[in-house]
């Protein structure tokens, strides 16, 4: 008896510790959101990574800082540790982008973005043929999606233009239906929204290896994106970019390094000054601003832990931040 009520009596402590470190995670979350906010609203609309929010933050004591602030319960944070950083959502390729919706209620396979995916695919070793297989699994896995036609917003706060549909299911290449039957579009069981890239797991064809592979360099997005040109990797904007190999992007990269883009304009200057044919750059599919950011953090609070992934959507209209979804990893 002394023993369960012990054991019942750790479970108790276990699930207070559990429920304070989550509070201490929304409490860092939401500072980090202040960040993103006052970044955002300062930075003339640009987003590189020498910002203040591409700093992470080592393990350190909540103590230190609740001190900085002259919060006088200061000593109560000796056993709760912070650390994390802030990643860029549109440094990487957006699979929404495969589909594209040219018209309210319509939603179409985008050739182009397939493309883009293909080459990715192909620069990571990784069967390129499970593009298709993507695009189609994408558009079955928005037929319920509250934001499968909503419109592009700007990071500027000027209206955008829409991603390029590439000819969509009208032209080029593919069909609506290209190579494969949707003969299931109807069916009573839909496939599950793809949210993040561990849904490529749910077409075949994809193995735990290959999504670790493409994990650095693709991501799922609520709605079509911009790849942010001051943060993508070389891999990202050899895939974008038509006609630009690995090592002519790699050198673009170490360009950028020492200055970043400032509008879409200096990015296409500097894309032909790389060797890129004009007519091969398509604008909207660039930006030196982001809406998305990925947030990482971690909170240790004596025996309880709590690892988090927030995926947050900056306004530059509105001058807020919203989250979009939150992660927990077991």
């Amino acid at each position: 008896m002394l023993w369960r009520q012990q054991v019942q009596i750790r479970r108790i402590e276990n699930q207070r510790l559990l429920s304070q470190a989550q509070w201490v995670a929304r409490g860092a979350l939401d500072w980090t959101r202040l960040i993103l906010r006052s970044e955002g609203d300062t930075s003339a609309g640009i987003t590189y990574l020498g910002g203040l929010w591409g700093v992470p933050i080592a393990k350190t004591r909540l103590s230190d800082f609740l001190g900085q602030i002259g919060e006088v319960r200061a000593d109560q944070g000796q056993a709760t540790y912070l650390s994390g950083s802030i990643e860029d959502a549109q440094a990487k390729f957006n699979l929404r982008n495969l589909v594209s919706s040219p018209a309210p209620g319509v939603m179409q396979i985008n050739t182009e973005q397939i493309g883009a995916y293909q080459r990715l695919l192909v620069s990571l070793g990784v069967n390129s043929q499970l593009a298709k297989n993507t695009a189609l699994q994408m558009r079955a896995s928005l037929g319920q999606s509250a934001t499968r036609f909503q419109t592009v917003t700007s990071t500027t706060g000027t209206p955008a233009a829409p991603i390029s549909t590439g000819g969509g299911a009208t032209s080029g290449s593919f069909t609506d239906k290209p190579g494969m039957e949707d003969g299931d579009d109807n069916a009573a069981v839909a496939p599950l929204q793809m949210t993040s890239v561990d849904s490529l797991l749910d077409i075949p064809g994809y193995t735990p290896e290959m999504v670790a592979r493409l994990r650095p360099f693709v991501t799922v997005l609520p709605t079509v994106s911009a790849v942010n040109m001051n943060t993508a990797s070389a891999e990202v904007i050899a895939a974008i970019v038509p006609g630009m190999n690995l090592s002519a992007a790699q050198a673009f990269v170490a360009r950028r390094q020492t200055v970043f883009f400032h509008n879409v304009s200096d990015v296409q200057l500097a894309l032909s000054g790389a060797g890129v044919p004009q007519v091969g750059i398509d604008p909207s599919e660039m930006d030196v601003n982001t809406n998305y950011f990925l947030i990482h953090g971690r909170v240790q609070h004596e025996r309880a832990e709590v690892d988090r992934t927030t995926l947050v959507y900056r306004d530059a209209l509105t001058h807020t931040t919203r989250i979009v979804r939150v992660q927990d990893q077991l």
